[in-house]
Parts: structure tokens; sequence; C-alpha cells
């Protein structure tokens, strides 16, 4: 927790509103951490819906594997988080602390235990002891009031260097509706279904098929075209909570995602998963620089993001742009290794909107001064242009320098 703030990280930070329903309290339970809070509980309302999206990780952790078995009900009271320990590949044990956390929880906040959702961040493979949540939960239920999110979100960082949030205020009806979120993920991201840990929370009347619905589709183009560096957690989990209160301001109740009165809660849904994206991008373990790759021009959408995710996770393009190199060569070896179309001699590359490689080859107007001068920025594009169809994709990703191989080197240490 001593790396300096990442020097991509937001400089205009959103004041966090209250969202009704949602009470946030966050405490210091000893986890692996010393000084620093490392959990938080998050009370909702009842009546409040929920949805999930979580890794495809064939290992995934124990609080993953007890929130897809709760999710079905539809339904949440309490969400318990907490950093330092992922509680994954810890086998039955690990079931036993899921369970004990979550009777804690419910006795805590007077619900039942399939209410109540987990989600654990940190070190794979060492036990989490569950009893050190025994009397914080109850602290906290009590503690628990409606402005803590900055605090909230500081509590689940582990090497994230910043706490990522992210707000919207969009009309439902005629009513004003609120959604709030919060992530923290810099490393071992390559989300497949979510990020590292989020979660998003309004007060917007929805049933738990319209939220899964919207949470499923807002992922894909979001958290899902995000890479750190090729890496898919045990732990990824994003939670999508509706309270329902902003009912009692007028709210319609939306129970089908066809509804046309979703349409621009949809977008401010979308727009704040994709914020938080990209806050992960920015506070990538040592990144320097935020890296957008484009392909367009492929076969189809699909294989553009195949090679986009090649170009993103290649090492060596990223060292490239750590060390403000245009290499195109490399990112012409990512495109080829991508198993996608591709015709060497249709293909260009660009940097910054300086294109770099024509036809197959460098450009008759490359200057290698006023490329050289672009990639000082501390935002670099990477296009790529196949020319051989429609499909285009983006994704976002950052550069690997030498922070990146000190944080992992002595991550456990």
């Amino acid at each position: 927790m001593s790396t300096p703030v990442s020097p991509l990280a937001p400089i205009d930070v959103p004041e966090m509103p209250a969202i009704a329903g949602v009470k946030l309290a966050t405490a210091a339970a000893g986890i692996r951490y010393k000084g620093r809070t490392d959990v938080l509980l998050a009370v909702m309302d009842k009546g409040t819906t929920v949805a999930g999206v979580f890794t495809k990780s064939k290992c995934p952790s124990a609080p993953v594997e007890w929130c897809r078995a709760k999710l079905g009900r539809g339904q949440a009271r309490a969400l318990v988080v907490n950093s330092g320990n992922a509680n994954a590949f810890t086998g039955k044990t690990g079931k036993q602390s899921t369970a004990l956390t979550a009777q804690t929880a419910a006795k805590a906040v007077g619900c039942t235990t399939g209410d109540v959702f987990l989600a654990s961040t940190g070190v794979i493979g060492e036990p989490l002891d569950a009893t050190k949540f025994d009397g914080v939960l109850a602290t906290l239920t009590e503690a628990a009031t409606p402005d803590h999110w900055m605090d909230a979100a500081k509590a689940i960082m582990t090497t994230d260097t910043f706490p990522k949030v992210a707000t919207a205020t969009v009309k439902l009806g005629k009513a004003k509706v609120t959604i709030n979120g919060m992530a923290k993920g810099a490393g071992m991201i390559m989300p497949d279904m979510a990020t590292m840990l989020s979660f998003v929370f309004t007060d917007a009347p929805l049933s738990s098929a319209v939220l899964q619905s919207l949470l499923k589709s807002g992922v894909e183009d979001t958290f899902n075209a995000v890479t750190i560096d090729s890496d898919t957690s045990t732990s990824d989990t994003l939670l999508a909570f509706a309270t329902g209160a902003a009912a009692a301001n007028g709210a319609p109740k939306i129970s089908r995602a066809s509804d046309p009165r979703l349409k621009a809660f949809a977008k401010a849904f979308r727009d704040v998963l994709a914020n938080l994206a990209e806050q992960v991008a920015r506070d990538g373990e040592g990144a320097r620089k935020l890296v957008e790759v484009i392909v367009e021009g492929a076969t189809t959408k699909t294989s553009a993001r195949r090679i986009a995710m090649s170009i993103a996770n290649s090492p060596l393009v990223k060292t490239a742009i750590a060390g403000e190199d245009a290499n195109w060569g490399r990112v012409v070896m990512a495109v080829g290794k991508a198993g996608e179309p591709a015709n060497r001699d249709k293909l260009s590359i660009s940097f910054n909107g300086i294109r770099v490689a024509k036809s197959g080859a460098r450009d008759p107007s490359y200057n290698e001064a006023e490329v050289s001068e672009v990639m000082k920025n501390p935002k670099i594009q990477i296009k790529v242009a196949l020319g051989l169809g429609k499909g285009r994709d983006r994704v976002l990703t950052c550069d690997l320098t030498k922070e990146y191989v000190a944080i992992n080197g002595d991550y456990r240490s």
C-alpha cells in the first residue's frame, strides 16, 4: 500500500451521493494488512434485488461459489467484502469460512444467510480466518451510514493505488434515480465476465432478471474489454444491487429488459461500468501509460476483439510502449499470432493518429522524430486497420514496466 498513486489516476473524483436503501461501513479486522481497513459491509433494505457475473476460471474462489449458489434467489440484504486474502484454493476450509462469514453477517443484519453475498481479494492459497469477522460485523451494522462510499472503495483495495468510484443520475420515468459503483483491481486482470471486484448500487426499482440482463450486456465492452496482464483472477466478481427505493418518488417498476423506459437508465448503467473499467486500466500495476487498442476492418467484431487482445496482452508491445518506442513490428507480430484472418499486405498501423505502417510495410512518410514525440503522451492509441471487413473493436490496457515485476515479485513477502 506504500506504492505512489498512479500518474494515470483521474484528476476529478466525483462526490458520491447517498443511495436510498444502502448503508456502508468499514473496519480493520486484521485479515492481512496492519493499520488499514480491510472489511466492507453494505447493508441493503428489504426488497433489494441482486444480479452478478463472475470469473470463468475453472479454479474459482470459495466466495464466488457461494455467490453463484445464492444468486438464483434474486434477493440481497448484505454484502461482505474483505481484502488481503482471496479465500481461493483453500478447500473445505474455504467453504467453512464463507459459511461462517455469512452466518455472522446474517445475525448482525437480521436476515437469512441466503441474502448475504461475499467477495474476497488478496493472496491465493492461504486459509481465511473467518472468526476475525465475529463482533466486527455487528459493530459495522450499527455504524453503517449512507455516505461511506470512498471509505468503502478504499477498504477493498490491495495493490491498487487509488480508490475507484463512479456515479450517475438519470431519469427513470419521471423520477430521478442514482447509480453508484466502486471497483478494485490493478493486477491479475483479464476479466472474463467481470473484473476482480466491482459493486454497483441503484435505487431504481428493477427486477433481478432486468438487473442481470443489464449486467451481462454491460460488461462485454467495458470490463471484458480491459486487460492488464492477461491473467484472469480466481475471484472476479461483479455484483449489482437495486433497492427499489425510488419507487416511492414515482419511478416505475421495471420487470422486462425490453421495457422502453429503461433506455436512458441502461446507458447510464453502462457508462458507470465503462468508467470503472477504465480506472482499472489506469491503475495497472506499475503503469505509466494508458493504452487504447483499436482494431478495424476485421472480418467480424469477435475477430477484432481477439486481435485487439493479442496486441494488448503482448509483453513485447507493452514494454515497447513503456520505452516510448513505436515498434510496429511487435504489433504486426501480435496480429499474426492471434489466429484470426489477417493479410500482411493490407495491414496499416497508427500510433496516436500517426500512421507508421501502410500496406504491409513502413509508411513512406514515416518520421521518427514526430512519432517519438507523441509516444511521450500518457495515453497511447494503437490503431490497426486490417482491410478485410467491417468488424471493429476496442480494448484498454497499460504499459508493462519494471515496477510491475517489483510488485508481483514481492506480493507474498
